[in-house]
């Protein structure tokens, strides 16, 4: 056996032996992480970032899937004489929870689907594939709150005759329904490329969404106690979901149980005969409203306010930001001035103000917080900004004319969005809680549930201290901000590199 072979092949347990020539030639080196694999792997390894992640998963889950999870509506329903099924359940769902449940069942596979099948269709980096998915998000939420917007002022009784005269056609739903899903594919396809699986993706998007848009064009009269009725008389039979309860089902015989309470299924005023027992795993409220189902419920609300405001905030102030520090002068005394402005605005006294002035939705708290809270980003976007202007690789973009949003957002944004991505997870944090402060001061949206609505409810209805009213969503609130605030320290410390030395 040669001298080389030996040395390549080492003894059990230790590295094998390299010469100085072969350590030049990269001969046993690793393969290098990028800055974002190797900030994410030391986010990761920190056993709190993994609880935060844990804990923000499941919210996210229950945010998706919780329509079929808690409903009062029976997953299935069989006419015991025709021997007929059908689901109400299904029935019942809006377009927001369709679109909803087609992207959770989605997401997961396509995030993590492996390196090889995701390098064949042309999106291997994992970062692309979660690009591809946000501006999938973006378009089919556009598609259906647009198609949703249409609906309602087609059935509006201030709208124009003409419009109403259209709502009435058989064919209007899928027609509107088209024209908004034709203008936010344009636009995604013009973000995400020409590639054959991105427009895929997109078409996809359009389709699903469109399809949800119209098949749930006109909101369904909801009548809870015609199931039990049905169900007790004996000509139906029900399967009901993992929880057989609604956030807007309540009975007056339902008024604050305790967790576990056992309840009769047919309230003893309701014609018929008692036909089992459900339990109330979290207790109720003081109008009957079983406590679980609403919990649950209320992380949509609580997880798209954060994270959708958010994005809007991040949106507008990583813009300003980048004009600022790319411009200097007087662009950026004037634009600070601005940020200043923006910055001595109190956000729940405006909160507040606008709930009494304007419609109380979720749209519309979303909007107002992202519109006032974005100073944080641009001032962060601009001090970086001011550092990369005069680096070498900005000089060379400019100087081989590129266009300006070329130079701010994708040679100079990569490098100076890393303070901004940290600040934004304390955003969301902060936007959760002024949703619940809102809620709990009984100024949130009308008709949704909230964690802040259910600790409201502790002591304002009945007079007296509910405990698990109070315990359990303001468990929920803590433990979800405190997620986000964990995720973004330990965002901070994989970032900064000074932090990262100071730990060592």
């Amino acid at each position: 056996m040669s001298e080389s072979t030996t040395k390549g092949a080492g003894t059990a347990g230790q590295p094998a032996a390299i010469s100085g020539i072969e350590a030049m030639r990269g001969v046993g080196a690793g393969q290098a992480k990028g800055f974002w694999s190797d900030a994410w792997s030391r986010v990761v390894a920190r056993f709190g970032a993994r609880v935060a992640l844990g804990w923000i998963g499941t919210v996210a889950f229950f945010a998706v899937f919780a329509p079929v999870l808690a409903s009062a509506h029976p997953l299935l329903r069989r006419n015991t004489e025709t021997g007929e099924w059908d689901s109400p359940l299904w029935q019942s769902l809006s377009s927001v929870d369709l679109a909803l449940l087609a992207g959770g069942l989605f997401a997961l596979p396509w995030v993590c689907m492996p390196s090889s099948f995701a390098a064949r269709l042309g999106v291997s980096a994992r970062s692309a594939r979660l690009g591809l998915l946000f501006l999938a998000a973006m378009q089919g939420g556009f598609t259906v709150v647009a198609a949703g917007a249409v609906s309602a002022w087609s059935r509006g009784l201030d709208s124009a005759a003409w419009i109403r005269d259209l709502g009435k056609l058989e064919a209007f739903p899928w027609i509107a329904s088209a024209v908004v899903g034709a203008l936010a594919f344009v636009a995604a396809l013009a973000i995400a490329g020409r590639q054959p699986v991105r427009v895929a993706l997109v078409a996809l998007t359009a389709v699903i969404a469109v399809t949800a848009g119209a098949s749930r064009w006109s909101d369904t009269l909801v009548n809870f106690d015609t199931y039990d009725s049905q169900e007790a008389s004996g000509k139906y039979s029900m399967v009901y979901t993992l929880i057989p309860f609604s956030p807007d089902f309540g009975r007056s015989d339902l008024n604050v149980k305790p967790p576990m309470a056992k309840v009769a299924e047919v309230a003893p005023e309701t014609a018929g005969r008692p036909v089992g027992e459900r339990t109330v795993i979290l207790g109720t409220d003081a109008l009957g409203k079983d406590v679980l189902s609403q919990m649950l419920w209320a992380c949509r609300l609580s997880i798209s306010i954060g994270l959708v405001s958010t994005g809007i905030a991040v949106l507008i102030g990583v813009t300003m930001g980048a004009l600022m520090g790319y411009f200097g002068g007087w662009i950026d005394l004037l634009l600070y001035r601005v940020v200043e402005i923006f910055m001595a605005i109190p956000v729940l006294f405006l909160l507040i103000v606008a709930a009494a002035v304007l419609p109380r939705n979720t749209y519309m708290m979303m909007a107002i917080i992202g519109c006032v809270s974005w100073t944080g980003a641009a001032r962060f976007t601009r001090a970086e900004f001011l550092k990369l202007r005069k680096q070498d690789f900005v000089q060379g973009a400019q100087a081989a004319g590129l266009p300006l949003r070329s130079v701010l957002f994708r040679h100079m944004l990569p490098n100076g969005v890393t303070p901004v991505l940290v600040d934004a997870s304390f955003a969301v944090a902060a936007a959760i809680i002024a949703e619940a402060t809102l809620s709990y001061l009984g100024l949130g949206p009308d008709g949704q549930p909230s964690w802040g609505k259910l600790l409201s409810s502790a002591t304002g209805t009945t007079g007296t201290f509910v405990w698990w009213l109070a315990i359990f969503p303001g468990l929920a609130i803590f433990f979800t901000v405190l997620s986000y605030n964990m995720l973004g320290e330990a965002m901070r410390d994989a970032i900064d590199p000074k932090l990262r030395k100071a730990a060592h």
